[in-house]
């Protein structure tokens, strides 16, 4: 039987992407080949215990709620993650995957939600970003990038544009998350430059971070 090296597992408000606000169960995963420079979940990189697919599908089932989300660390590290998520699908739950956008998405089952990073030059790691996954996103899915800077917003601003352009009838069928990183950049300047350059993106903010701020399974 596949088994996975697992953190934590906890019920929570989602605070993020389209499932944002629902009572959510999170399987986080151990282990991260990245080192971003806001990453609050750095706990994961080591230890986690063994944990069979089996036994985390009915975790959900013990859960008493309808959306699991799968997180790390970076989660498709591990590559039984792919059978856990097709497992839950087929036990009927609404499953999100958060992937760092450095590893490649298309083995992913089309039932999932794809949560899928862009990460900027203010992160540290956007060259490890996996662009190719920009053209395999589909309406169910969303590209979230973190903003820690002015620049990193430009940046951002012009990839986008760049790869799929400002009309999103001719760009890629997700949606485009733009979110503020916690304690650098404040979420109202962020939507002042949204306005501003009339970006076709979304602005997100953290919610499990308004509620609980960097509160461990929260």
């Amino acid at each position: 039987m596949s088994r996975l090296k697992v953190t934590e597992t906890f019920v929570s408000i989602q605070g993020e992407a389209d499932a944002v606000g629902w009572p959510t169960l999170f399987i986080r995963l151990t282990g991260c080949p990245l080192r971003c420079v806001y990453c609050d979940t750095q706990y994961a990189f080591h230890g986690g215990e063994w944990r069979e697919i089996d036994a985390l599908v009915e975790t959900a089932r013990g859960s008493g709620v309808r959306h699991v989300c799968v997180t790390g660390g970076e989660p498709l590290a591990q590559k039984p993650c792919l059978d856990l998520l097709a497992a839950l699908c087929d036990a009927g739950f609404a499953v999100s995957l958060e992937t760092s956008g450095a590893m490649d998405v298309a083995p992913v089952d089309p039932r999932v939600s794809r949560v899928v990073d862009l990460k900027t030059p203010g992160s540290g790691e956007s060259q490890r970003n996996r662009l190719e996954n920009l053209a395999i996103l589909g309406a169910h899915d969303q590209l979230k990038v973190v903003i820690c800077s002015r620049a990193d917003y430009q940046w951002a601003r012009d990839l986008l544009r760049e790869r799929i352009g400002n009309d999103k009838s001719a760009g890629i069928e997700c949606q485009v998350l733009f979110s503020p990183s916690w304690a650098q950049v404040e979420a109202r300047e962020l939507a002042e430059w949204i306005l501003a350059d009339r970006l076709e993106v979304r602005l997100q903010l953290q919610l499990h971070k308004i509620l609980w701020g960097n509160e461990p399974g929260r």
